[in-house]
Formats: C-alpha cells, structure tokens, sequence
C-alpha cells in the first residue's frame, strides 16, 4: 500500500519510512502540511500517518479540512497527548485510530493493518479468491496442500489484485500504488513482479491476465 507520512522530526520520521518499507509499503514524507497537501494533489493514498504539532500548523486543522472536503482516506494519529479527552476529540474530528509517542513500531504496524482491515471491510488479515488464500501479515500464499511465502513487493502487488478481483488495473497505477516519490520505478519493473506472480499461482484458482493496451487483473484460472 501507499502511505503519507506527515512528521517533522526527521529521525522519528526516517525510522517509521524504514520499517514500512521493510513491510513492502511505498511511503511518501512530508515535514510540513503544505507539503503534504502537495503530494495529496498528485497521489492517491491508502492511508496517511498525521503528526499534530507541525512547523506550519496544527494537524488536527489538516484533518479536519479533509474530513469537511468529504476526503475519506483513514487517517491515524501520533500524538504526544496521553489525555482522554484529547484521543476523544481527534476520533470525534474523524481520525479513524491514534498512537501516543514513544510508541512501539511493532503497534503502529499493527494498527495500520487493523485500520485498513476496517477500510476493506475484513475481518482479519487474509483475503480469499477461487481457493486462494492470501495472508496479508506474514505473506504466505496458500491453495491446496501448497504454500509459499511472498517477497515484500510481490505481497502488495498481489494484495492489490485481491482487493478487486476481475478489476483492470493499468502498469499506471500499480506503480502509483506500489512505489513512492523516491522510488526509481518503470513499468518493466510492473511487468517483472507480474511475471513473478503468475509462477507463484501456477496450479492456483487464480490468474493475472494481461489486458492488452490497459493492464491487468485477477480472473478464475
């Protein structure tokens, strides 16, 4: 998935784009909201990480302008207020979850897959097609008595087939999702993690089928 990182401490702000990375994100970094409003006019975002106190203004005002222009992209805030009532008044504000710092990485991991769980609808971290089980936490791949376990790429690539089966997705926007500003990316790297994909679902009840002129998607083998 693609994820915007709003925080102006750079070594806080390095670590969290690091260990999302890890995890086979792109993330996008902005130190400031006007910067972060840029990147929102150019990328679309499954989910943005919103610090409060920013050289350039409150981010609970970024928030909320969001909410009020019917934007409706699940926003988790890191707060350094421990308060009740605060956490209260940024749910009520439309924050979708929070994390107080110092925080563990291993908990806003955790509370990014529990709100895009929510944002999907599911109930837990696998997703099913024709058979075919997708576990979106430690990248295993399953279908009959098979399983293989997923690079970080090549798990949020196929998570992104899996949230729309039968939906065409052009080389386009596959790399909108997958790679972020920094990332050098092309659509020949598209068509390798493609190609990588279709040999780990050989003997599946899935398939990625070409599209010709406009992309891809996951059929019924």
């Amino acid at each position: 998935m693609r994820y915007l990182l709003i925080e102006d401490n750079q070594k806080l702000a390095g670590a969290i784009v690091e260990r999302l990375q890890l995890d086979g994100h792109a993330v996008d970094h902005a130190d400031r909201l006007d910067a972060a409003s840029a990147c929102m006019d150019v990328a679309d975002y499954d989910l943005i990480l919103l610090d409060i106190m920013l050289p350039d203004g409150d981010g609970r005002d970024f928030l909320q302008r969001q909410r009020r222009a019917e934007k409706r992209t699940p926003v988790i805030v890191i707060t350094a207020r421990s308060a009740v009532s605060d956490r209260i008044s940024l749910l009520d504000l439309g924050a979708d979850d929070y994390i107080t710092k110092p925080f563990d990485f291993a908990e806003l991991e955790a509370r990014c897959r529990a709100v895009m769980r929510r944002q999907g609808g599911a109930a837990d971290n696998q997703k099913t097609f024709e058979g075919t089980v997708l576990n979106l936490t430690t990248g295993a791949l399953q279908f009959g008595d098979a399983s293989t376990n997923l690079r970080n790429r090549e798990l949020r690539l196929l998570e992104v087939f899996f949230a729309a089966p039968g939906q065409v997705f052009s080389k386009s926007h596959l790399i909108d999702r997958m790679f972020s500003f920094s990332d050098e990316a092309s659509e020949n790297a598209i068509e390798v993690y493609v190609a990588r994909l279709r040999k780990r679902l050989e003997g599946s009840g899935a398939r990625i089928e070409t599209v010709r002129g406009l992309g891809y998607r996951m059929i019924p083998a």
